[in-house]
């Protein structure tokens, strides 16, 4: 469901798959071949971009309170909550991990399922990070950087399939950010 908030209605690129078990509100915009799955809720304060390739997996939340950027090729995984500030290309949050006010993570960073990611946190390009607290284990590796390109393959591959299957939200005409 897309709804207007204060005014500020969603724009969504037509080629991205809008599950109609999603909740997306608020001044947000979400870029080509992105998809939101069943269960989501994107809830924007603030200004909200989701670039293209991105995909925000079934049951996360994503909430700005402040101008929020999630940039392109990013997977955010099953039940995580995003509350950060900005993500930068080609990342990964893994399942039912946690993402506090004002973080930001470099680009090819993996944040491990069930982390922890402290308020304010800098997360520096080609980072693994893992924990409650959540810290950082060392750099990316070969194989992880495969991993995070993999899977926004896969699921942008999935969301297309969806999509011309006739499934997910009707994108209003002239929602194109």
């Amino acid at each position: 469901m897309i709804r207007t908030w204060r005014g500020k209605t969603p724009k969504v690129h037509p080629t991205a798959f809008i599950s109609e078990a999603a909740y997306i509100v608020g001044d947000v915009e979400i870029g080509a071949y992105s998809s939101v799955w069943p269960g989501a809720v994107i809830r924007a304060e603030a200004r909200l971009v989701i670039g293209h390739h991105t995909n925000i997996q079934d049951g996360s939340i994503v909430h700005a309170d402040e101008e929020t950027e999630l940039g392109n090729y990013i997977t955010i995984g099953h039940n995580v909550v995003f509350h950060g500030k900005r993500v930068a290309d080609y990342c990964l949050l893994g399942n039912s991990s946690v993402v506090l006010e004002k973080v930001e993570v470099g680009d090819h960073s993996l944040i491990a399922s069930g982390a922890v990611v402290l308020y304010g946190s800098k997360i520096p390009p080609r980072s693994l990070v893992a924990g409650v607290p959540a810290s950082i284990k060392g750099q990316t590796n070969q194989h992880q950087e495969w991993v995070i390109t993999a899977t926004v393959e896969e699921v942008w591959r999935k969301g297309q399939e969806y999509k011309q299957e006739g499934l997910g939200e009707t994108i209003m005409p002239g929602s194109q950010p």
